[in-house]
């Protein structure tokens, strides 16, 4: 299998950060919502593609400033 060459990390990072974050919210916040009945999966997969054009975006700008917060509140030290 190919590999995605290293300077994508953060476009390959985000994009599977989103994808699982959006996906689980959006189940579980369409569930809380609608409940269980037999339009759920359209309503989720609706959702969901709402939450991801959100998240992804979101993620690519957030992820390096959240980096920096915790370095300067994370002891590494030995």
């Amino acid at each position: 299998m190919k590999r995605i060459h290293r300077k994508y990390t953060p476009l390959v990072f985000g994009f599977l950060m989103s994808s699982f974050m959006s996906c689980l919210m959006s189940f579980i916040i369409t569930f809380y919502h609608v409940g269980m009945h037999d339009k759920f999966i359209s309503i989720w997969l609706n959702t969901l593609s709402v939450a991801f054009v959100v998240a992804f975006p979101t993620v690519l700008v957030v992820a390096p400033i959240v980096r920096r917060l915790v370095a300067r509140i994370v002891d590494v030290g030995p």
